[in-house]
């Protein structure tokens, strides 16, 4: 899939395609499903964290930390925000940092794949038929990939 994602411009390609595929196959399986059950999963597609979030939140609570303990314990701690802020930084320039490889094979999808599953189990649902039809998972995922 052709993207101007940075995070998966910078994550392998076998991550990329592990990622990809496990999308397809949830859409091919949701093919099966009523549109109460797509629904459901479009639902939690839209309560599902993605990297940016994930990334934010992690460094922001390391950092918080690290200046907290640094206040009231020992200013040694304050390297720890020291080292995540650049990180975050990092990630906002160029789209990558350390934490990114390491969530990626967790699974931590960025926003826009998150967006094709959501708008596949659309297409499937037949949110954009006008002819009432339901169409193939196959041809749902293909009209997100376009």
């Amino acid at each position: 899939m052709e993207t101007g994602d940075r995070v998966r411009a910078n994550t392998s390609e076998e991550i990329n395609r592990q990622l990809d595929h496990e999308t397809d196959a949830r859409v091919f399986a949701y093919a099966q499903k009523s549109a109460d059950e797509i629904t459901r999963r479009i639902k939690e597609l839209d309560r599902e964290w993605d990297m940016e979030r994930l990334l934010e939140t992690n460094a922001s609570a390391i950092a918080f930390t690290g200046l907290l303990l640094g206040v009231t314990r020992n200013k040694k701690w304050l390297i720890v925000p020291g080292i995540v802020l650049p990180f975050l930084f990092q990630h906002a320039v160029q789209g990558w940092c350390p934490p990114v490889p390491v969530f990626r094979r967790l699974g931590v999808r960025t926003r826009e794949e998150i967006d094709r599953e959501k708008y596949a189990l659309k297409v499937l649902r037949g949110d954009f038929n006008q002819a009432g039809t339901l169409p193939r998972a196959d041809t749902a995922l293909a009209a997100v990939k376009a």
